[in-house]
């Protein structure tokens, strides 16, 4: 059996075929997906799709990117639904530096070429700061309430590498950093601070020789497989709509990166998220 640890199954690429994307979840042996919530309202979808699907679990968080500057207090209706069953973990939540307003504009004038008329650097500045700020407080508030509710939390972090570390080191939880993307150092001192880290479509990418080496030299127990699914749909089926059934082709581009089976990727990864999610038994 294989599990797809982090799918977005409340997204609006999957309201019109879902019972048939389940179905070719469970064609190709893969028995528990768990459907990640972005902020409040897809939180209360995603637990719905739990109520609704046995083999579909779910997470409550905000996203990094859905926290806004002036963020209204999320914390009370959060735990409320984090409690419930079938949530799994806090998530996903993290830092991500990537859209910030000043990387923003920079994009919007070189894709116009035009030199339009902008905002000028320090005010970018100030609103990047007071971004990260926002960020930075939702992801502590929200690490507060996994160690208060004893639950993993899954880690966006984009861009944000060391500001990321820093807030994990001051809080007691188990965490795993979906998508990995980076290299192997930074894999072992994710690792070395006693987290996980899981992989996506990326390992089966061209340019992705050093994600393909992460997933290679790791511990076999010290990460977990996903899809990000409607996103990254791994080779063969780039270009398409990624979802659950296709985690089978990552765990098969990690099985001939370590030459071994597809077999005992699928049995060590499968154990290790039911016991970092613990998710019941089949």
């Amino acid at each position: 059996m294989l599990v797809d640890t982090h799918a977005h199954l409340d997204f609006p690429e999957f309201a019109g075929d879902l019972d048939a994307v389940l179905a070719r979840a469970a064609e190709n042996d893969v028995g528990r997906i768990i459907s990640i919530s972005t902020d409040l309202a897809s939180t209360g979808r995603v637990l719905a799709l739990a109520a609704q699907y046995r083999q579909v679990y779910a997470t409550a968080g905000i996203h990094p990117n859905y926290v806004q500057i002036d963020q209204p207090d999320f914390a009370a209706e959060l735990r409320q639904v984090a409690s419930r069953p079938k949530i799994v973990a806090i998530g996903e939540i993290g830092l991500d530096y990537h859209y910030l307003p000043s990387r923003k504009e920079k994009e919007d004038i070189v894709r116009s070429a035009l030199g339009a008329a902008s905002l000028g650097s320090v005010e970018l500045e100030i609103q990047d700061e007071a971004l990260k700020a926002a960020q930075a407080a939702a992801f502590e508030q929200q690490l507060e309430l996994a160690e208060e509710l004893a639950r993993p939390v899954v880690i966006h972090q984009r861009d944000a590498w060391d500001d990321t570390l820093a807030i994990l080191r001051k809080h007691d939880v188990r965490a795993v950093f979906h998508c990995f993307s980076g290299n192997l150092a930074q894999a072992e001192e994710v690792l070395d601070l006693g987290h996980l880290v899981s992989f996506t479509g990326i390992v089966t990418f061209k340019n992705a020789a050093e994600v393909r080496r992460a997933a290679a030299e790791l511990p076999l127990d010290k990460f977990m497989i996903e899809t990000d699914a409607p996103f990254l749909a791994p080779v063969p089926f780039r270009g398409r709509r990624c979802e659950p059934a296709f985690v089978r082709s990552t765990a098969e581009a990690i099985a001939q990166a370590r030459g071994i089976s597809l077999e005992a990727v699928a049995e060590q990864t499968t154990a290790t998220a039911r016991a970092f999610f613990g998710l019941q038994d089949p």
